[in-house]
């Protein structure tokens, strides 16, 4: 059958091998899997994980209707900003690869931090939930045929040490029909050879499929890259904060988007509906309101919680707190309707992107009159 990668403006700067076309073939067609199939994509760093991932749902989107994409990479997401773990439900095709792209998830935790060496065990509790939730709504049994979609699960790169201990709990969790194992040139870099996460009585069936690097092809062209890591957060931040205005409203450069969002009016918050909580470390009492202020925070509804985890629906700028009026100054471009179910603001290690806060030479404009300003 003809491949995506056979059409040069599907995306016209990707290289799509041989292999990696069957590969993500056989995850698509494969006959012996009666439900749709799970794929678990995994290798190390610069491997190319995040592309065959886009190009497999490309694949999946030619048979199915809808196909889930559970990210568990909180430095290098696909559909959000960093920080975040979640589940996004896709049913457009993607027609570069090479341009990743925000979507609104169907459920998403704020983890915090670009990597999860801070809290292995809670990273692996989101993800677990996240998973479960899948299979809750969308692996039912006795539901409709429609419920039912396949998912593709991307991974990070940590795949030694702890990372590869994280890494063989969330195959064991998930149990997927079919892994995909990404190997580069460095050998010693690379996962153990053959299903190095199962125990020897494993009854169950997985299809384990190996392929390498991306090669270039006559124009020069490869997949796998060496990424530039803290400034695609950066950028992925940019994108999710240029969502506060129109998208006909000229802004094209850095220093635009920061003038705009230090002049946008903020929404204001009073203190006593909202509840703080910070991730990964514990602030005094005192200083609260102090490592809050200027700060990139996660909106999160404690009410709809799931194994003591709140969800959250999306991200926030504290540009300022007024103290003496109870109230919070906040940046988002969560509507209102959303905003309003908002009653926890958590803080972790996802910063505002050192170029937006250079407008004018200082940090001033995401501070307001009669509002804390820190030292």
């Amino acid at each position: 059958m003809a491949s995506i990668a056979e059409s040069e403006e599907a995306s016209p700067g990707i290289y799509i091998p041989e292999e990696w076309s069957e590969a993500a073939d056989s995850v698509a067609y494969d006959s012996t899997t009666s439900p749709p199939p799970i794929a678990f994509v995994c290798g190390p760093k610069n491997c190319g994980k995040t592309t065959f991932s886009r190009y497999l749902l490309n694949v999946l989107l030619q048979r199915y209707k809808r196909v889930g994409y559970l990210d568990t990479d909180v430095g290098q997401p696909e559909f959000t900003t960093p920080g975040f773990l979640s589940l996004t439900v896709v049913d457009k095709l993607t027609p570069d690869l090479t341009i990743p792209c925000l979507k609104t998830p169907e459920r998403c935790f704020f983890f915090g931090d670009v990597s999860s060496k801070r809290d292995p065990t809670a990273y692996l509790k989101c993800i677990f939930t996240l998973y479960d939730f899948y299979r809750k709504e969308y692996c039912k049994s006795d539901g409709p045929a429609k419920n039912e979609l396949p998912l593709v699960v991307n991974t990070p790169g940590w795949v030694k040490g702890v990372g590869y201990d994280i890494l063989v709990d969330m195959l064991r969790h998930i149990a997927p029909t079919h892994v995909v194992k990404i190997n580069i040139t460095s050998e010693r870099k690379n996962l153990p050879d053959g299903k190095f996460w199962l125990d020897d009585d494993y009854g169950g069936e997985v299809n384990l499929i190996e392929i390498g690097l991306a090669r270039q092809d006559s124009f020069n062209r490869s997949v796998p890259i060496q990424k530039d890591a803290r400034l695609l957060r950066d950028l992925r931040i940019m994108a999710y904060f240029r969502q506060c205005f129109p998208s006909n409203l000229n802004i094209t450069t850095i220093k635009e988007l920061a003038n705009a969002l230090a002049s946008h009016p903020p929404y204001q918050v009073p203190i006593s509906s909202i509840k703080i909580k910070h991730l990964h470390c514990q602030v005094p009492h005192t200083e609260v309101f102090y490592s809050l202020n200027a700060t990139i925070v996660g909106l999160a509804v404690s009410s709809e919680q799931s194994e003591n985890l709140p969800w959250c629906i999306g991200l926030g700028i504290v540009r300022g707190i007024d103290t003496f009026k109870g109230l919070l100054y906040l940046i988002t471009p969560v509507p209102l309707s959303l905003l309003e179910k908002v009653d926890l603001l958590l803080q972790g290690f996802i910063h505002i992107p050192t170029c937006l806060l250079q407008v004018q030479g200082c940090m001033s404009p995401y501070m307001s009159a009669n509002v804390l300003a820190t030292s």
